[in-house]
C-alpha cells in the first residue's frame, strides 16, 4: 500500500524536531565537554531537571514564553529555531533525494552542519569531536553511496588542503592567521561526504558569503577589515546548500556559458 507522502512529510517534520532537540543538547554541552547523554536535560541556570513536557520541541518554549518554570531565567531562542531549522533540513532533504539511503546520510551531515554553526557562532570553536569523526563517517559512506570513494577522497584532500594552503600563504604574507585549523578539518568532512566537486562549489559559496557579510560589517561599522567572522557558520550554510542543490546549480553556472 502506497503511503501518502503528505503523512512522510509530516512524521519527518515531526521527527525533525524531536531530533533538533537533541542537537540543542549537542550544541550546549559538546563545548563544554560533558557527556550528551547524561544527565537528563535540566535548566542551565538552575539545574532543575526538566520534566516531560518542559521537553517537547517548540511547543514547550512558547508555553514557558522563553522562561524556565522554576527561576524565571530566560531560554535562548536558539532552542526553537535550531528545532525549526532542524526539521526544514528533514523536509528539504526528503524533496532532494526521497526516502533512500542517500537521505539518511545527508540528513546525518545536515545535522552535523546545523551543530557546527551553532557552536561556531557562539564559541568560534568547530570541535574535532564532530569533524574528525564526520570525515571517517562520509568517506564510509561513499563506499556504498555518491559521491564514491575516489571523490570522497579527492574531496577530503582538495577540502582540507586548499584551506591549508591559504592559511599557510596568509601567515606568510601577513604574520597572522587567515582563520583556525578547525575550518580545515570541516572542509575536509564535507569533501568526506560531498565529494571533490560540491567541496569547491561550498568553498565558493562560503567565500562569497563571508565577503558579502564583511561589506556589511563595515559598511555598518560595526567592525573593520580585522574583524574575525565565524568562517565554520558561513561553511555549514554553504555545505547544506551544495548537499541539496549543488548538482543543480553547477548545471545551471555551466549552463550560462554554453
Amino acid at each position: 500500500m502506497d503511503v501518502p507522502v503528505g503523512f512522510v512529510f509530516a512524521v519527518l517534520i515531526a521527527t525533525g524536531l524531536i531530533v533538533g532537540s537533541f542537537l540543542n543538547v549537542c550544541i550546549y554541552r559538546i563545548p563544554r565537554k560533558r557527556s550528551i547523554v547524561w544527565p537528563a536535560s535540566r535548566c542551565a541556570s538552575c539545574e532543575r531537571p526538566l520534566a516531560w513536557f518542559e521537553n517537547l520541541p517548540v511547543l514547550s518554549y512558547a508555553a514557558l514564553r522563553g522562561r524556565c518554570r522554576t527561576c524565571g531565567t530566560r531560554i535562548s531562542i536558539r532552542y526553537p529555531i535550531v528545532e525549526l531549522v532542524t526539521a526544514a533540513a528533514f523536509a528539504l532533504d526528503f524533496l532532494a533525494f526521497g526516502l533512500t539511503p542517500l537521505f539518511a546520510v545527508r540528513v546525518l551531515f545536515a545535522c552535523a552542519m546545523i551543530v557546527l554553526f551553532a557552536i561556531d557562532l557562539e564559541h568560534q570553536l568547530l570541535p574535532n569531536v564532530i569533524t574528525v569523526p564526520g570525515s571517517l563517517i562520509g568517506f564510509l559512506a561513499s563506499l556504498f553511496l555518491p559521491p564514491g570513494p575516489a571523490m570522497s577522497l579527492a574531496g577530503i584532500a582538495a577540502g582540507g588542503g586548499l584551506l591549508w594552503l591559504i592559511i599557510e600563504v596568509w601567515l606568510r604574507l601577513r604574520g597572522v592567521e587567515a582563520m583556525g585549523f578547525g575550518d580545515v578539518k570541516m572542509l575536509a568532512m564535507i569533501g568526506a561526504f560531498l565529494g571533490l566537486k560540491l567541496a569547491i562549489l561550498t568553498f565558493i559559496l562560503s567565500s562569497l558569503m563571508g565577503g558579502v557579510i564583511g561589506l556589511f560589517v563595515i559598511a555598518t561599522r560595526r567592525g573593520g577589515m580585522a574583524t574575525a567572522l565565524p568562517y565554520g557558520t558561513m561553511l555549514a550554510v554553504a555545505a547544506f546548500i551544495a548537499s541539496v542543490a549543488g548538482e543543480r546549480l553547477i548545471d545551471w553556472y555551466v549552463h550560462l556559458y554554453l
